[in-house]
């Protein structure tokens, strides 16, 4: 399985999955990079995953499924124009062409129908985790993204993470004000400057990496707690106020 991000937009990453014939793309915000990848590479788009209904992540389905008969899956706690299969927790799907197996989770927090696709070796999580960082609540609760995120937590360590924002870079730098001397951090921000002014992806990540890295995944640390401005220790109390700083970074 060969997985590349199309770049879209200003940060945006589509993923496109492929065995060298056919292809699958993630969230395609926007048709015309994914049909000129496809063309450069001489793919045949099968299938369409769709994580939630924001328009950079579906805004290029109609204009896609005008060029190749691909069968769409989506999240059947949103509503969508276009044609699909709708998911939920705990559904699967098997494709054969490229051959691919993934479950569904459901992930309320950035939107409330959010969902994931993921199996023993990747995780196409939309926005709900970030490289370092987390998506923000539009529509769910701090609760529910906390659930989410703590659901991930418990993927294997060395699960790819593919999400869809290039926001790495700025997500360690807010990180670092939380919890200033986490090495692994420090490492991690050399890293992706390098990757980044190479103009490469620092994506994909892994499980174990946000997990060393990650302040919205780490929200029992006491470093953390302190530098958080939250009145109380507890995960939720953190978790909310790091999410709000985040917002006004």
């Amino acid at each position: 399985m060969h997985i590349h991000p199309i770049p879209a937009f200003d940060d945006n990453y589509i993923w496109l999955l492929h065995n060298q014939h056919d292809a699958v793309v993630v969230d395609p915000g926007d048709a015309t990079p994914v049909l000129q990848a496809l063309k450069k590479k001489k793919l045949n788009l099968k299938t369409i995953l769709v994580t939630h209904h924001h328009s950079d992540h579906i805004g290029g389905v109609a204009e896609l499924l005008e060029h190749y008969p691909a069968q769409v899956f989506a999240p059947k706690y949103e509503q969508y124009a276009f044609n699909h299969v709708p998911l939920g927790e705990g559904d699967e799907i098997n494709l054969t062409a490229p051959n691919l197996k993934l479950k569904v989770m459901w992930l309320p927090g950035h939107t409330l129908g959010h969902i994931a696709y993921f199996n023993d070796k990747y995780l196409f999580c939309g926005d709900t985790l970030f490289g370092a960082g987390c998506g923000r609540l539009f529509e769910g609760t701090p609760a529910q993204m906390l659930n989410s995120l703590n659901r991930l937590k418990s993927l294997d360590e060395n699960t790819k993470v593919f999400c869809t924002h290039e926001y790495t870079a700025i997500n360690i730098a807010f990180a670092l004000k939380l919890e200033p001397d986490n090495q692994d951090l420090v490492e991690r921000e050399t890293q992706v400057r390098t990757l980044r002014a190479k103009n490469l992806p620092s994506l994909p990540s892994t499980i174990g990496l946000e997990l060393k890295t990650n302040p919205f995944v780490r929200c029992n640390e006491t470093t953390i707690f302190n530098h958080s401005g939250a009145e109380n220790a507890d995960e939720l109390s953190v978790f909310s106020a790091i999410r709000t700083l985040r917002n006004h970074y």
